[in-house]
């Protein structure tokens, strides 16, 4: 799509901009006006119109010179592309083909409305108040009465320095700003915001009005048209200091100019038109009621160096309804004559009605002069549109321009057509090079000899031939793999192959597993590796005839000739030093020094154990798991316990020398569940009494980890060790740790010493542990700086995971930890597991990224690995791939399951090979490729200055896409962002990363926190990443509350929240439920069991159980989120304008963040910058 954006002197992005440190502003006092009412958005009851419609040729993009089917949003910002791109006699915008209903009158039922005035009744802003709008004589089709009506919204404009005097020094002003090579065509009217074409002079009969039926549709069967924003503004920029904002000044969007549809039916607005409901009438006075009066709104909700008054801050202002304002007349009538397809694919098409929002975001209004009346029509010169005369407009009226946010690629309309294109068929597997659908859709797999996006996501399914064309484009190859993923229940199982003693069938050479692409010959006796092209016998007793295809004839008896994953079992020469491994153990280590003991925790714990011991996980047809469990307790000395089931009571063995670790006991240590069961009871019962008085602070920790092991070694099994641990352990042992926490390294050169363990011992402990298959699950409850660096090595790399609950307080924590701990012993879990990733000739895994430990280049090896934990590979290449045979992957997991069982679990993936860019632009996965990008930065703040990997980061994605712009998208101004259809969100996703507490901390974030994210993020899988870096956002008010569904999501800024509804905003690891100063009392009730909104408590970990719809139906949606993620998140409610609602705003990722993260159309301009530097 094409954003037209102004170069800037102004400082680079992501600093803090001077000008807007507060919300108010010297011109206006400030002063909130009375009586404004509250703003709403409304549902999204209608389908969104981007796609299924009547279609331009098949494959055709008009700013493509080649047909495809994928093609590029570009986002234009040149001040003169405007005009080329209307051709055809264009007129004044007119009553879009139909005359408006009468004000007040409402549109037929049925018709949706699909104009630029929102849909329907607007229901971004306001409520419409109860007066009818007069509509002014001819001159303004849509504009209400000449009397202020009240407005509330952010508002963009205020001046910064003076206006331009004059016509000609404002033209000048563009002349000089213009980026592209294009001269300046004088500015269209300088009285647009982005509203409708209704307060504009209409000097220039030159835009097409929205309503107009002037869109020629498309479906997404030949894929949209490119998007190409040409808007004759600049990437709008938040004014940057030293550049008066009048000289900015440039209308955002062309009256009646929708923005036009992205090349995937997502306009330069990928939400309704920017010009949402009609702009209030000339205003030289005070602001409009209830207006924020602020710098930029994208980049105004989170900055908020000053507090502003409370009444200014309330919430987001979406946009002026207006009273009454009649619908806009529905699209039914024929195209008008005279509104032809813009140039550059960019239609001027009215976009529908967009999820999840009842009318369109009306963007920010504008203080003007009524227009006079418009001149007749006629055919303009598209580089001649006249100004309107400067010194006719009142100070007010000459805004600063700036994108609209409804205008740039939006991740909610992505995800929602992903949903309605591919959530109903089943994706089947049988074809190579195939992209599955998004994580974010439901879909059933039907595996036909590829493994499933459940198991494997790549960053692209069409990989470039030859390294230099990697190298050109930029876009790393990676597969983010999940060999234990845990499937839908009407998705099978991998089935287990049993080949008795001789084992699976391998190449020969390379030792690849049989896969449904080895190819037999010469009548079925031998077989090709699909791998290295190695001929290999087949075993006598795997000899089967082929049929007159070649194919065997019990192919689809044989789960390894026909599906992409399927298991073998392992024979003994699989298993260490040759003999099967025995069931692994748990031991469960409980810290019981004062801390712990204090807090409840210990007594917590203990008794959750009682009960959670019938539930380790089994094999499915077992009775009872085999899994053995032991118990030790620890402070500063360690204590194990004796549980042997002839014991009347335990007994406990204290070791002291911590210095030399040895396990006291070895019969009756681990032991069965069910046969101590007695004897365990009584152990859980008398460890809270007999550490209740204990008065020892002091924790050591290296020790107990090497207990553990110690104890699995004697017991010759694999087995994972479950420590509760609270404190920095400074105790005198070995692994003793200091307190090195320094917020003074932040952003130094030494900030990467806070991410690296403060000792090596704990990475000589992990390779022991990795070497017995001893796995370390970690809880943690810090009080203060515990280390998590430091303390989380051994669990980062024995494939264990960490769980961290700062300030654990059992009445707020309990829920989340009990959660955390149940699912963590049930969870499917692999011991002593070693995976390998083998490709076909052309390509190798060169790095790999996760929580596991590596002794050699190709192998990786983990302790344990479960269900929710993933491995990052790249690939590069070693040689030329040729399009004909395509690559292949297989990543082969050899395990011992929870009963013992030693297994080979097999994933099988093909991908297709390209010689042309334009076909590895259109096959890839935005989602993966943020998942890859984020590991690798993540690793790399371990060895470089945060700001390097930022701004390799930055420069890596500038260059993907100026790859793009450079070889596939057809010529166009430089002034146009062009991205390709399927990376349209790498610039607000990748921004996201960039804002992360890891690579941008604001000053709230502890060094532990980043730490712990740090080690979470790198074996996360691609659906969890999504939803961290870019939060789901759901309005609970449009909730219906007969229906299972979710609401439908909306964008995160503040922008999209309104002061009278209550919204939840989850991330994988906290749901915010924040309520608006203005929700009704009703609903306050009905949510939380009191009468208002100063009786709500912060302190709630969990909502009341109240009967009444609307409260089932929350929490019902609050349930089915937990389910969705691997943790238990913690339920955090924050009122508006209260101090929380700071961490909650940290959250609306598209807005500017405190910690000085660029907002997203701030970040979409410099990634602009960055590219044009590249191709220039």
């Amino acid at each position: 799509m094409s954003v037209n954006q102004q170069a800037h002197t102004g400082p680079p992005y992501g600093q803090p901009q001077p000008g807007y440190q507060g919300y108010q502003q010297p011109a206006y006092g400030g002063q909130p006006l009375p009586g404004v009412p509250q703003s709403q958005y409304g549902a999204y009851n209608g389908p969104m119109p981007g796609y299924q419609q009547p279609v331009p040729p098949q494959g055709y993009f008009p700013s493509l010179g080649f047909p495809s089917k994928g093609s590029p949003v570009s986002l234009n910002s040149d001040t003169s592309s405007l005009a080329p791109n209307f051709i055809g006699s264009l007129r004044a915008p007119p009553t879009s083909g139909a005359p408006p209903p009468a004000s007040g009158a409402s549109l037929p039922s049925g018709h949706l409305a699909y104009s630029q005035f929102g849909h329907g009744d607007v229901q971004n802003g306001i409520p419409a108040s109860a007066a009818p709008i007069q509509r002014s004589p001819a001159s303004q089709p849509f504009l209400p009465g000449s009397a202020p009506t009240p407005v509330s919204q952010t508002s963009t404009f205020q001046q910064y320095g003076h206006p331009p005097a004059s016509v000609q020094q404002l033209s000048n002003h563009m002349a000089g700003m213009t980026i592209g090579s294009t001269t300046a065509s004088a500015p269209p009217p300088a009285g647009l915001g982005y509203g409708p074409p209704t307060s504009v002079p209409p000097v220039s009969g030159s835009f097409s009005a929205t309503g107009s039926g002037l869109y020629t549709p498309y479906t997404a069967s030949q894929g949209p048209p490119p998007t190409s924003v040409s808007q004759g503004l600049p990437l709008a920029q938040p004014p940057f200091p030293g550049q008066p904002i009048s000289t900015q000044r440039l209308p955002t969007q062309v009256p009646g100019f929708a923005p036009p549809p992205s090349s995937t039916g997502i306009g330069l607005s990928s939400y309704p038109p920017t010009t949402g409901a009609p702009r209030p009438p000339t205003m030289p006075g005070p602001p409009l009621p209830g207006q924020i009066l602020a710098g930029p709104p994208a980049s105004q909700p989170n900055h908020v160096s000053s507090p502003p008054p409370p009444s200014t801050m309330s919430g987001p202002h979406p946009g002026p309804p207006m009273s009454g304002l009649p619908g806009p007349p529905p699209p039914t009538h024929p195209p008008q004559p005279g509104y032809q397809m813009q140039q550059n694919g960019s239609f001027g098409q009215v976009r529908g009605p967009q999820p999840n929002y009842g009318g369109a975001y009306p963007g920010t209004p504008n203080y003007g002069s009524q227009p006079g009346p418009p001149p007749p029509p006629k055919r303009l010169d598209p580089d001649s549109i006249p100004s309107p005369q400067l010194n006719e407009l009142p100070p007010q009226q000459k805004p600063r321009h700036r994108i609209d946010p409804d205008a740039i690629p939006s991740p909610i309309q992505v995800i929602e057509d992903d949903r309605s294109n591919r959530g109903s068929e089943p994706f089947v597997t049988g074809v190579r090079g195939q992209v599955p659908p998004l994580v974010t859709t439901n879909f059933l797999v039907k595996d036909q000899g590829n493994a499933s996006p459940r198991y494997i996501r790549c960053t692209s399914y069409n990989i470039p031939c030859t390294s230099d064309m990697a190298k050109q484009s930029q876009v790393p190859l990676a597969a983010v793999i999940k060999p234990l993923a845990t499937l839908p229940p009407e998705e099978s199982l991998p089935y287990l192959v049993d080949h008795g003693e001789s084992g699976p069938v391998r190449c020969n050479r390379c030792k690849a597993y049989m896969c449904p692409f080895m190819q037999f010959i010469e009548g079925g006796r031998r077989f090709q590796c699909c791998f290295c092209s190695c001929v290999t016998e087949v075993p006598p007793h795997y000899f089967q005839h082929l049929d007159h295809t070649g194919k065997r004839v019990d192919f689809y008896d044989r789960p390894e000739l026909s599906l992409g994953s399927y298991e073998f079992l392992a024979t003994v020469d699989y298993c260490k030093n040759n003999k099967f491994p025995s069931p692994p153990a748990f031991i469960f280590m409980i810290d019981v020094s004062y801390n712990a003991m204090k807090s409840g925790l210990v007594r917590l714990i203990c008794e959750e154990l009682k009960s959670l011991l019938d539930y380790l996980p089994r094999e499915g047809n077992m009775e009872e798991s085999a899994i053995r469990v032991g118990f030790v307790t620890y402070n500063k000395v360690l204590h194990f316990y004796n549980v042997k089931s002839s014991l009347a009571q335990p007994q406990m063995m204290v070791v002291s020398d911590v210095a030399d670790m040895f396990v006291p006991l070895l019969d009756g240590f681990l032991v069965n569940v069910n046969e101590s069961r007695t004897v365990i009871a009584s152990l859980l019962d008398q460890i809270p009494e007999m550490f209740a008085d204990t008065r020892e602070t002091e924790t050591v920790f290296a020790p107990v980890i090497q207990a553990g092991l110690e104890a699995l070694k004697a017991a010759e099994c694999a087995g994972k060790l479950f420590i509760f641990h609270t404190s920095l352990p400074i105790a005198e042992a070995p692994g003793k740790l200091k307190n090195r926490d320094d917020k003074k390294l932040v952003n130094t050169d030494k900030e990467k010493t806070l991410f690296q363990p403060q000792t090596s011992f704990y990475n000589n402990l992990a390779k022991d542990c990795v070497a017995q298959g001893c796995c370390v699950d970690l809880f943690l409850f810090p009080n203060q700086y515990l280390d998590v660096a430091t303390l989380g090595v051994v669990t980062y790399q024995t494939g264990g995971s960490i769980y961290k609950y700062a300030y654990f307080q059992l009445e707020t924590d309990q829920d989340r930890f009990l959660n955390d701990l149940r699912r963590d012993v049930q969870k499917e879990v692999g011991f002593d597991a070693v995976m390998r990733v083998r490709t076909s000739t052309g390509i190798r895994a060169t790095d790999f990224f996760g929580a596991f430990y590596m002794s050699n280049t190709t192998d990786v090896e983990m302790a344990g690995l479960d269900c929710d934990k993933t491995i990052t590979v790249e690939f590069k290449h070693d040689d030329k791939l040729s399009e004909d045979s395509g690559a292949l992957l297989q990543c082969a997991l050899l395990y011992t399951s929870c009963a013992g069982q030693r297994r080979l679990r097999i994933h099988n993936l093909s991908l297709n090979c390209c010689t042309q860019l334009a076909d590895l632009y259109r096959n890839c996965e935005t989602d993966t490729l943020i998942n890859y990008l984020a590991k690798y930065a993540y690793r790399g703040v371990l060895s470089s200055p945060v700001k390097t990997v930022r701004d390799a980061l930055i420069n890596q994605c500038a260059q993907i896409l100026a790859c793009y712009r450079k070889n596939c998208a057809s010529p166009s101004s430089a002034g146009q962002l062009i991205l390709p259809e399927c990376m349209k969100l790498l610039p607000v996703y990748l921004n996201c990363v960039l804002k992360s507490d890891v690579l941008q901390p604001g000053p709230e974030v502890t060094t532990d926190d980043r730490a712990y994210i740090r080690q979470l993020v790198t074996s996360m899988d691609v659906a969890e990443t999504n939803v961290f870096f870019y939060p789901r956002l759901l309005p609970l008010t449009k909730a219906d509350v007969d229906s299972d569904s979710l609401p439908a999501a909306i964008r995160n800024s503040e922008e999209r929240l309104s002061k009278g509804d209550i919204y939840l905003l989850e991330n994988g690891l906290n749901i915010f439920v924040w309520v608006g100063v203005n929700v009704q009392q009703g609903l306050i009730q009905n949510l939380f069991g009191v009468s208002s909104f100063s009786q709500i408590s912060n302190a709630l970990s969990t909502l009341p159980v109240l009967e009444n719809p609307f409260s089932k139906k929350v929490r019902s949606i609050i349930d089915m989120l937990q389910v969705q993620r691997s943790r238990y998140m913690k339920l955090i409610i924050v009122k508006q304008e209260d101090k929380l609602e700071m961490l909650f705003k940290h959250f609306l990722v598209e807005d500017k963040s405190l910690s000085g993260g660029a907002s997203y159309v701030d970040f979409l301009c410099h990634m602009h910058k960055e590219i044009r530097q590249l191709l220039s």
